[in-house]
C-alpha cells in the first residue's frame, strides 16, 4: 500500500550516492578504492584489471558474464516489485538468487570495476539471443542485437539507481570522439549510443578524474572534476554540495556527498552584473 513519508522521515534515511566514476586509461581510477573504508567496500572485478590493488585486503567479486552481473544487482538492491516472475531483477530472480549469493548487507560501497566492461558482457549476452537473429534469414541482426544490449544495460542501472542507502561507484573508461562535423567531445566508453546518452539521467554524479591545468603556470593537477568545467569534460553534481574541482579522494567525496548539510544557493537565473554584461 502506498504511504506518506512525512518530511522529518525522508530528511533521516540514510542516503547513497549512484557516482559515474571517469577517466582516460591509467589515469588511477581503480587505486580509488583504496581511499574507501574496505571492510565496507565489495570490489566487484568486471574486467580482472586488479594489479593497481593487488595488495589491498578488500572483499571481492568476479563477475564473468553478464547473468552474474544481474544476478549480483539484484542482490543488493532487492527485487523490482513492477515485474513480472519472468523478468530479470523480478521476485522471482531475487528468490532464485537468495541462497546463491553470500550476504551483502554489511557492505555500503560497491565499487564495479568497470561499467565498460559491463557493456561488452551485456553486448556479448544480447547478440547470442533468439532476438538479435533475423527472422527471415536466421543470420546475426547487429541492430537488434544493440536494441537488446541497451534494454540490458539500462534495466541493470535503473535496479542500482532505486538502492537506497548504499553508494554505487560505477568506474568507466572516458575516449575522445569526433563527430562527423570534426566537433570533439569526451564521452564513456562502451557499446552502442544510448547508454551513453541516458546514463547522466541516472546516476547522481559524473566525476572524471584527470590532470588539468588552471593556467596559472603551474603544473597541471590531479583532481575530480565534478560539475561544468572549461575543459569541456562530461560532469554532473545532483547534490549542489561539490565544487567544480575536488580533491581526488573518493571516499571523501561520498562523505561530503551523504553526510547532513545543505545545498549550495540554487540560482534560477546568472547573477545580475552577468546578465547586464550579456545585454551590453
Amino acid at each position: 500500500m502506498t504511504k506518506i513519508i512525512s518530511a522529518d522521515e525522508r530528511l533521516a534515511e540514510r542516503r547513497g550516492a549512484k557516482i559515474l566514476l571517469l577517466g582516460r586509461p591509467g589515469a588511477g581510477k581503480t587505486s580509488q578504492l583504496r581511499t574507501l573504508d574496505t571492510e565496507r567496500t565489495l570490489f566487484i572485478d568486471c574486467e580482472g584489471g586488479d594489479l593497481a590493488v593487488m595488495d589491498l585486503t578488500v572483499p571481492t567479486i568476479r563477475i564473468g558474464t553478464w547473468m552474474d552481473a544481474c544476478d549480483l544487482s539484484v542482490k543488493i538492491g532487492g527485487p523490482n516489485p513492477s515485474l513480472s516472475a519472468t523478468d530479470v531483477f523480478s521476485e522471482a530472480h531475487f528468490s532464485a538468487v537468495a541462497d546463491k549469493l553470500p550476504d551483502l548487507s554489511a557492505f555500503e560501497n560497491f565499487f564495479f570495476d568497470s561499467i565498460t566492461e559491463l557493456g561488452r558482457l551485456s553486448y556479448r549476452h544480447a547478440e547470442q539471443q533468439p532476438e538479435a537473429l533475423s527472422e527471415r534469414t536466421g543470420r546475426k541482426d547487429t541492430r537488434a542485437a544493440y536494441g537488446l544490449h541497451a534494454r540490458q544495460m539500462l534495466g541493470l542501472l535503473y535496479q542500482m539507481q532505486h538502492t537506497r542507502g548504499k553508494n554505487i561507484i560505477f568506474v568507466g573508461v572516458m575516449e575522445k570522439t569526433t563527430d562527423d562535423f570534426g566537433v570533439a567531445s569526451w564521452t564513456l566508453q562502451m557499446e552502442g549510443q544510448r547508454v551513453p546518452r541516458e546514463l547522466p539521467a541516472i546516476v547522481d554524479e559524473i566525476c572524471v578524474l584527470e590532470k588539468v591545468d588552471f593556467g596559472d603556470g603551474a603544473p597541471p593537477m590531479r583532481a575530480f572534476v565534478c560539475s561544468d568545467n572549461p575543459w569541456l569534460f562530461p560532469a554532473k553534481d545532483r547534490s549542489g554540495k561539490l565544487e567544480m574541482v575536488e580533491k581526488p579522494h573518493l571516499g571523501e567525496l561520498i562523505q561530503k556527498l551523504t553526510r547532513p548539510g545543505q545545498r549550495k544557493p540554487f540560482l534560477i537565473l546568472p547573477p545580475e552584473p552577468t546578465l547586464k554584461q550579456a545585454a551590453e
